[in-house]
């Protein structure tokens, strides 16, 4: 067959869906300010899905700073990769920064957070060495160990005993090996919401030799005190041997970082393919950051704001008889039985006569007869926005368990 003439045919993975969820559950549009009200389909709609968690996105100092930079240097500048001609005392600086806020002693800058996890795995392993990792660890992690030519070993969600166990085999192999273990979980699981057992992961060091690597792309600006990330949420960032971000969360940019002490961060600039043969991030995406950063830290207020809302939001969602999971940060999912007909149709209600929007999650990224619909509260919501969405959840559980989704077609206004 034709390679072109198989792709064509567009029958795995999500693309078998295209012909009705394209451009509305898959690659919908939503438009005007990034703020709780956008428009979708002709309409206002209550946003949950943008992971603008502290509301950095539309910050006027935000807005500010990044026009400026963008002035003051366009977007091309620096041009080249940083070991060649792309690095400057401005990625220099932003680097200390985020070191210094995540207690670590060196950082590096990763152009983005999907490519930069998936090269750090590369980078730190060799076919000698082994990886144990938490079952539901992110896609830019799954992706990273395909790239490994060693031994894997995946421990059950967050289970200490069952980790204890694929431990105990990674040690086995590295004894013959003579490689090491490298240790993958996440601070703050996306989907869900639930927090990798840093704490009680960070004991087994007492049994076992290896290192830690955790992705905490949902934590960092969230979790802990300063919202300095999940380990500083349970006091074991000292215990943390390589801490990976993104700034597309509470950040509200792009890009990311990972830190660690200065010998292994010196490492991986040296040997980090995906930054060695990628343009280095253009200074006003760098200078936008350290605005961003300060802010995170300067303006504690703003993560106050978010956690009023996630409080409100979940134990609204709760009082109201939904099921949101083992969920501790800001992600919010909604978990409801039924096809995934009847979550598409849930969805369509949702959005068009309910004004809510929220991202669906069905099967196969959960199990089959399962829908869950993940809100991402930010500080920019309002009581009254989780109020509404409440009552529009109220609805749709009662539709749902009457049988109102399970015909095809959800009737709505069209604009």
């Amino acid at each position: 067959m034709d390679l072109f003439e198989k792709l064509s045919i567009n029958t795995t993975s999500l693309g078998k869906y295209h012909e009705f969820a394209d451009g509305y559950m898959m690659f919908p549009k939503l438009e005007g300010e990034i703020e709780p009200w956008m428009k979708f389909h002709g309409k206002k709609v209550l946003t949950w899905s943008l992971n603008n968690y502290i509301g950095l996105a539309n910050h006027p100092e935000v807005r500010k700073t990044d026009a400026e930079a963008a002035k003051e240097w366009g977007l091309a500048y620096p041009m080249g990769a940083r070991m060649m001609s792309g690095h400057t005392t401005q990625h220099e600086e932003l680097e200390q920064q985020l070191a210094d806020f995540v207690g670590k002693e060196s950082a590096y800058l990763l152009n983005y957070g999907y490519q930069g996890m998936l090269s750090i795995i590369d980078t730190l392993v060799d076919r000698k060495d082994v990886i144990v990792y938490d079952s539901e660890s992110h896609a830019c992690i799954l992706d990273g160990l395909r790239l490994h030519m060693g031994k894997r070993f995946v421990y059950k969600h967050n289970d200490m005993d069952n980790l204890d166990k694929q431990l105990k085999h990674a040690s086995r192999v590295v004894s013959r090996t003579g490689g090491g273990i490298l240790l993958i979980t996440e601070g703050v699981f996306g989907m869900a919401g639930d927090l990798g057992h840093l704490h009680n992961i960070v004991e087994l060091k007492k049994k076992y030799d290896f290192r830690i690597l955790v992705d905490d792309a949902h934590g960092f600006g969230t979790m802990g005190p300063e919202g300095a990330g999940t380990g500083t949420h349970y006091g074991v960032q000292d215990e943390v041997d390589l801490y990976f971000a993104t700034f597309a969360k509470a950040m509200a940019g792009i890009g990311g970082f990972v830190a660690s002490t200065k010998e292994i961060v010196r490492y991986l600039r040296f040997n980090m393919r995906s930054q060695i043969f990628a343009k280095s991030l253009p200074m006003p995406m760098v200078i936008g950051a350290m605005k961003r950063l300060e802010l995170l830290k300067t303006k504690p207020e703003l993560r106050k704001n978010l956690w009023h809302i996630v409080k409100l939001l979940q134990e609204g969602l709760k009082d109201a008889g939904m099921n949101i999971g083992s969920t501790e940060s800001p992600v919010t999912p909604v978990i409801l039985e039924g096809t995934e007909i009847q979550g598409a149709n849930l969805v369509v209600d949702l959005r068009e006569n309910h004004k809510v929007f929220c991202s669906i999650v069905i099967y196969p990224v959960v199990p089959r007869g399962t829908i869950m619909l993940r809100l991402i509260p930010t500080a920019l919501h309002t009581e009254e926005d989780v109020k509404f969405t409440i009552e529009a959840f109220k609805s749709i559980k009662d539709k749902l368990t009457f049988g109102k989704y399970s015909k095809e077609k959800i009737e709505y206004d069209q604009v």
